[in-house]
């Protein structure tokens, strides 16, 4: 099992790695990607640059000059004096019949953020700066675009893991769900044969000793592997939920388990005077309310205090169990109800996954850990409708 749990968790481990480094490639090449076509965008704008250079310079267009100065691409562009005074403006999103220059110098502010000025400068013969002139220019829209081009791809890839989590999460819980089925089938069937056998030898004896006490024992045992029998047949298939008396249930649960248990034990009810009838299965409820009293018991060893308390509502009814144990940490809270999971050492671990199967699945119901804490115990909540 130790061995299975070690590759378990390597092949766990293994996935994250491979996962983080596709998100790191995926992030590294988009970074390039974007880094080359900020540089690609740049020498268009020193290109353009330069062939404002050499206009200054001549005052004459030649066919490539013109050329480039009129391909000035799709970068919003601005161009200022040595004063940062506004020249000449292109690809800028703004209409000076509407707008003052108030709001094209805004833009001005916001483009000169984006990327570094080019200079245009000139210089006479003498080496005197005769035009000191700079060009600001904001990146494309691809560009931004792009920008957002990883987080993007990321939520497709964390949408794309999560619908395959719930897939695979569902196909886990119906292959449990089958395999619960039949095991509380032929659990039922292979306490059934004996259990006819022994409810045979039984009307033998009563008739023989009516008034023994180890027979009379000894017949209340058969009627409860009875009851446990058709416990398991229930959970094997869809019960079905007739309007009953919940209190009564309840009160023939506890009262069995209260004769059962150490006298350190103590039973604390807090129960309406009055029934409350609601459609759930007898049997199955009992046996989630005799579960969750078990395991208080066995968090007590066997000494302390179990509440229970009922509260109706308008369309539901609560039921609160609470012990006086050792309280159980978060992270354990959390993974209770999963198949398998306890922190005994005996036991399957199915005794509160088969609790939330009943409440949930079959009585679409709500079952939770309200409040636990370590060294004073731990209070369960079981939610039931009154219509279902």
């Amino acid at each position: 099992m130790k061995l299975l749990r070690i590759l378990k968790n390597q092949r766990k481990n293994s996935g994250y790695l491979f996962a983080f480094i596709i998100v790191a490639f995926i992030l590294w090449n988009t970074n390039l990607l974007f880094e080359n076509l900020s540089k690609e965008q740049r020498t268009k704008m020193e290109l353009w640059a330069m062939a404002q250079k050499e206009y200054i310079q001549n005052q004459s267009f030649s066919n490539l000059n013109f050329e480039v100065l009129q391909r000035s691409g799709i970068n919003p562009m601005i161009q200022v004096d040595e004063n940062d005074k506004i020249i000449e403006i292109r690809n800028v999103n703004w209409d000076k019949k509407k707008q003052d220059s108030t709001a094209l110098y805004k833009i001005l502010a916001q483009i000169k953020k984006e990327n570094s000025a080019i200079l245009i400068q000139h210089k006479d013969e003498t080496g005197t700066l005769m035009i000191n002139q700079k060009l600001y220019y904001g990146d494309s829209e691809v560009l931004k675009k792009l920008q957002y081009y990883p987080l993007a791809l990321l939520l497709i890839i964390f949408l794309f893991g999560t619908v395959l989590y719930f897939v695979f999460k569902t196909a886990k819980i119906a292959e449990q769900n089958r395999l619960w089925a039949a095991m509380a089938k032929e659990t039922a069937h292979q306490i059934g044969t004996p259990l006819t056998s022994m409810m045979g030898w039984i009307t033998l004896l009563k008739e023989k000793q009516k008034k023994s006490d180890p027979v009379l024992e000894i017949e209340k045992d058969i009627e409860r592997l009875k009851v446990i029998t058709d416990r398991f047949s229930k959970v094997g298939s869809t019960p079905d939920l007739t309007p009953s008396d919940l209190i009564e249930t309840i009160n023939n649960t506890v009262g069995y388990l209260q004769k059962r248990s150490s006298e350190h034990v103590n039973f604390n009810l807090d129960l309406p005077e009055e029934g409350i009838i609601i459609p759930f299965n007898s049997q199955l409820i009992s046996w989630t309310i005799e579960n969750l009293i078990k395991n208080g018991i066995d968090a007590m060893k066997g000494k302390g205090t179990i509440s229970l308390r009922i509260n109706e509502m308008d369309h539901k009814v609560e039921i609160l169990i609470s012990d006086t144990g050792m309280g159980m940490p978060k992270e354990i809270a959390s993974k209770i109800f999963a198949p398998g999971f306890t922190t005994k050492s005996r036991g399957w671990g199915l005794g509160l996954s088969l609790a939330r199967r009943i409440i949930v699945d079959f009585h679409q119901g709500k079952i939770n850990v309200v409040k636990t804490v370590l060294g004073k115990g731990t209070q369960f909540r079981i939610l039931l409708n009154k219509i279902v």
